[in-house]
């Protein structure tokens, strides 16, 4: 049972890491896109969504009940969805960034499925 727990300690703590680079990435974008003032607008709205991602992950995983660890984990869920339409828009307003903009399209889907299975997984587990 013990390599069991150590297993999911890596994992959260790994997955937690994956949601903070991920906002560190976005905030780097923006050196590239800030230059045109149509992106102001959606790149405040992106850094918003994005980091909301990790912050929510991190304070769902100090929650003191499962109802509330999958309130924050649905937050996270939502604020991914929200994400990819923010990069979405900037990857079709700004061809010369395609494939910094897909390669954080890509990343944002995979974690998006990560929390998704994490939320019904923890579901599936409870009794409400």
């Amino acid at each position: 049972m013990n390599a069991e727990l150590s297993r999911k300690n890596d994992f959260k703590q790994q997955f937690k890491k994956r949601c903070f680079n991920f906002s560190i990435s976005v905030l780097k974008i923006e050196e590239f896109l800030r230059d045109k003032r149509s992106n102001w607008i959606l790149l405040d709205q992106l850094i918003r969504s994005a980091t909301s991602i990790g912050a929510n992950i991190v304070e769902g995983g100090n929650s003191t009940s499962r109802r509330e660890f999958i309130n924050y984990f649905q937050i996270a869920l939502k604020s991914a969805s929200e994400t990819l339409y923010w990069l979405a828009l900037l990857r079709e307003t700004n061809s010369n960034h395609k494939d910094k903009i897909n390669s954080l399209i890509t990343e944002c889907t995979e974690i998006k499925k990560m929390i998704s299975t994490i939320v019904l997984n923890t579901k599936s587990n409870s009794r409400f």
